[in-house]
């Protein structure tokens, strides 16, 4: 960015006003030396810290705005989304997922239910304005559940100047006819910035290049290549508001999301095919349906003097999911509840959580920062059915980092974290299995042994995890990190206490009371080379995990009704490896050419065989050419073939995406054109819900977006 021009402007006056006093003493000539400042924002703070981080501009998330957060970040390399149909998404990193990748906004945790593969994230994709992604271990910095890296979402920056601000977007997609729109106004008096903003999307029944699908062997037709009953709608309404003077800034944030989904009939529960015959209406949301609440307030503030930083953050969550289904049971004698008798599954997690932590800077060579953290949650449940059991988790952790700074382009990174965690399980007995059971003429043994669903648990981990990198710039065109170190994650709930069919899996889950402590040792690298034209970025990486929790196909088969195999958690020792590339070249004036790739591969040390979920290696190339206000891209999206799979998981067939887009930019607006899948081409993604019943992505889809911001100044 060339700055000289400025520069030389305000150095000017500043001689021009001096010499006025003292003429005798003037400078008869000023001459500068042409300055240029070649890092942006974002390459400025990837180059702060060892871990291999990727941020991403308001702008970007503009370029790319889809309606849905993780489509977006998608695109980045080691960056996955685990999808539910075409409305709910979840991320991966480098093969991580669930309770292993922490996504944060405004500096607290999103607390969920996040354990499961068919719950996505609660979050307004429009009101995301920046983001930076951790990947790699982050527990040093989040405590557990960031053992596979953050999603770091960071609150609108405080404007400059007085002034009020809005934008209207409207979103229309056509593989489900979704429209959505968001609403936003701002204003920035003084000290005070006030920001509200509301958004909606519904859509109805996604279309698939496919007429038929094959569930437990049995051939279901799909009518009119559309799965019926998976429209849905999101709600969400959030309000920022910020004070900052010379030593103190504050960022109070409310949010409520609301999302409403239906499942596709002929995969919940014992297939039926005349569930699946077309009711001749796409939008509407019959049984089975899921239903999320997720309200979250957050409170951030800083107090900064002259070599130093105090920070609190303060938040609570409530998490509210249930599932819906006609009220159905395999046992004697279970009659449906009095009040909401279709509701199978009701989750209400409440969270309370606290950061507080100090940063030094005693001199212009070493920064510390120590602080400490706390986290209380309660569940409850409710429904006909069960799975998960009431619980209680409280934890509690203290950190300490120091960076000390070698010399203007090096810097070395180490710190050390201790979390304690005490989780609580309630105990339940199924007096219906139990009557079940004895009809069927099974052994007293047997019978005792699943009449408790929920043993209680009453247990207390406690474990340490730190971090050593090292950050060198030897050039100014090459910058070399370096990260290695010990995570932990705590078991979750389910992975202690679960024992049950969970639909959203197809599978008996059931946890084990007596699992000890994840942990991992991790080794990352990363070298940038920036050149003329272009830039290179590669990452390796490489973990180790001497107690890796997944679920494992015991082959017992169980004893409750329609269910199959138990799969039960257990430890592993294991081994994740792999990498990304990153390759950009602007050849000629406004073309330019974009290379990703990613691939991470894993073993089972104990089976030697490979884990469940692994995402398979992907390389997007993409060709854009600019010329303001017009943008013009195509993207081919190579997907290649997973075979490297574990113990009855189906290996997924490669494929080739093509996508084509237009965006143009206006003083008055923005309009944004993107066809995907262009060429209608059908195809599995390894990762979703519904992979396993042989549903493939959805169909070409042309998404329009159309966004008119305003601003005024005011006095």
């Amino acid at each position: 960015m060339r700055i000289i021009s400025v520069f030389v402007t305000l150095w000017g006056c500043f001689i021009w006003g001096f010499s006025g006093l003292h003429a005798q003493n003037s400078l008869k000539t000023i001459k500068l030396d042409e300055t240029r400042v070649n890092a942006s924002y974002q390459e400025l703070k990837k180059r702060k810290t060892a871990f291999t981080t990727e941020v991403l501009s308001g702008e970007f998330m503009k370029q790319h705005q889809s309606g849905n957060l993780m489509h977006t970040l998608e695109l980045l390399p080691g960056v996955r989304s685990m999808d539910i149909g075409s409305g709910f998404s979840k991320p991966m990193i480098r093969g991580l997922g669930f309770n292993r990748i922490a996504v944060a906004e405004n500096g607290m945790k999103q607390e969920g239910q996040q354990w499961g593969s068919d719950h996505g994230l609660e979050i307004d994709a429009f009101n995301v304005e920046e983001v930076t992604v951790l990947k790699g271990p982050a527990s040093l910095l989040y405590g557990s559940d960031a053992l596979g890296g953050v999603i770091e979402i960071t609150p609108s920056s405080f404007p400059v100047g007085n002034q009020m601000a809005g934008e209207a977007v409207v979103l229309g997609k056509s593989v489900n006819r979704s429209l959505g729109g968001s609403l936003m106004l701002s204003f920035c008096k003084d000290n005070w910035y006030l920001k509200g903003r509301y958004s909606e999307q519904r859509y109805g029944d996604y279309r698939i290049p496919a007429d038929t699908i094959v569930y437990l062997t049995q051939c279901i037709p799909v009518y009119g290549q559309k799965l019926k009953n998976t429209a849905g709608m999101e709600r969400h309404a959030s309000l920022q508001t910020m004070y900052r003077n010379s030593r103190y800034r504050m960022c109070l944030l409310l949010s409520d999301s609301y999302q409403k989904a239906g499942f596709f009939p002929g995969a919940h529960g014992v297939p039926d095919i005349s569930r699946v015959q077309d009711d001749g209406d796409s939008r509407n949301i019959g049984l089975p349906f899921s239903r999320v609440n997720h309200l979250k307030v957050s409170l951030h503030q800083t107090c900064v003097w002259e070599g130093g930083a105090l920070t609190a953050r303060w938040g609570y969550q409530r998490n509210r999911r249930n599932e819906w289904s006609a009220f159905h049971t395999h046992y004697d004698g279970q009659m449906p509840p009095d009040k909401d008798s279709d509701k199978e599954l009701d989750f209400l997690l409440d969270t309370y959580s606290g950061t507080v932590d100090f940063r030094a800077m005693p001199s212009a060579r070493w920064e510390y920062v120590a602080g400490m953290s706390f986290q209380m949650q309660q569940n409850r449940i409710g429904g006909y059915s069960f799975l998960l059991p009431e619980y209680r988790r409280g934890t509690m952790g203290v950190f300490l980092t120091s960076t000390f700074r070698v010399n203007s382009r090096m810097s070395i990174t180490g710190g050390i974290r201790y979390d304690r965690a005490r989780l609580h399980a309630s105990a339940f007995s199924d007096p219906f299995l139990e009557g079940y059971l004895r009809k069927q003429g099974y052994d007293e043994a047997l019978i005792q042994e699943y009449r408790w669903r929920s043993y209680p648990v009453n247990r207390v981990f406690g474990d340490r995890s730190w971090a050593l990198g090292m950050v060198w710039q030897p050039a100014g065109q090459h910058l070399l990190k370096v990260n290695m170190g010990r995570s932990f994650r705590l078991p979750g709930a389910n992975e202690l206490a679960s024992n049950g069919v969970h639909h959203g899996t197809f599978l008996h889950e059931q946890g084990d009371p007596h699992l000890t402590l994840e942990c991992g040792w991790q080794f990352d690298l990363s070298y940038t080379w920036q050149f003329g034209r272009g830039s290179l970025e590669l990452t390796p990486f490489s973990s180790f995990y001497p107690n890796f929790i997944y679920l494992h196909p015991t082959g017992e088969w169980s004893v409750l009704p329609h269910a199959g195999q138990i799969y039960r958690y257990q430890g592993a020792r294991a081994l994740f490896w792999g990498g990304e590339l990153s390759f950009v070249w602007h050849f000629l004036p406004g073309l330019s050419y974009r290379l990703t790739g990613d691939c991470v591969r894993n073993i089972n040390l104990e089976e030697r065989i490979a884990l469940s979920f692994t995402a398979p290696a992907s390389v997007r190339q993409t060709l854009t050419w600019e010329h303001r206000p017009l943008c013009l891209y195509a993207e081919s999206h190579s997907i290649f073939t997973q075979k490297h799979v574990d113990r009855n998981e189906e290996s997924t067939p490669g494929a080739t995406i093509l996508n084509v887009g237009a965006s143009a930019v206006f003083p008055k607006f923005r309009v944004q054109m993107v066809v995907g899948n262009l060429l209608d081409r059908k195809y599995f993604n390894h990762l979703s819900y519904y992979r396993k019943i042989e549903i493939p992505e959805p169909g070409r889809n042309f998404l329009l977006t159309i966004q008119i911001p305003f601003k005024q100044l005011l006095k």
